[in-house]
């Protein structure tokens, strides 16, 4: 009777332990994609207006191509803040290292532009709303590695369904 009640348990652990391992090993896959190859994001405020919607959209955000040189002008991108290291921000790339960019100074008050060349490791980056944009504009250029992802799409809300 004892080895009958003993077997039983053996048999229950052991397919508690088989599950617990597949359970850890999802667990362990989900975080090194969310972590190192891509996650959703949700990103709102103006400065991506009319791409991005202001209450806030969900995007699916890669992180390799930032890593293999594959970013470019027209990519938008999830950049840490360079004025607030625990803030991301999202904006579009204007130009590489050694493009030369004009822009408005101050796009609600005058006509003012200035040129600059990027330097060398650096991005320039502007949100497509220029009136309601905190970006390159005010910051200078961006270093490269402040780059954290690429945006490939929008997946919320459902009308917005589809790539950038």
């Amino acid at each position: 009777m004892m080895k009958q009640l003993f077997g039983k348990w053996s048999a229950i652990a052991k397919e508690s332990i088989d599950r617990a391992a597949i359970v850890a090993k999802l667990l362990c896959l989900l975080h090194v994609t969310n972590t190192y190859i891509f996650s959703p994001t949700l990103v709102y405020g103006p400065s991506m207006l009319p791409t991005l919607n202001l209450t806030g959209d969900v995007v699916l955000s890669e992180y390799v191509s930032h890593r293999l040189g594959k970013v470019g002008p027209g990519d938008v991108v999830l950049v840490q803040s360079p004025e607030n290291p625990r803030k991301m921000i999202t904006k579009r790339v204007v130009a590489m290292e050694g493009d030369a960019v004009s822009y408005l100074v101050d796009p609600s008050r005058s006509d003012r532009s200035r040129t600059i060349v990027v330097p060398k490791g650096h991005v320039w980056n502007q949100g497509d709303n220029i009136y309601a944009s905190n970006d390159s504009r005010n910051f200078g250029p961006i270093p490269y590695g402040l780059i954290q992802g690429k945006v490939r799409c929008r997946v919320w809300p459902l009308d917005g369904f589809g790539s950038l």
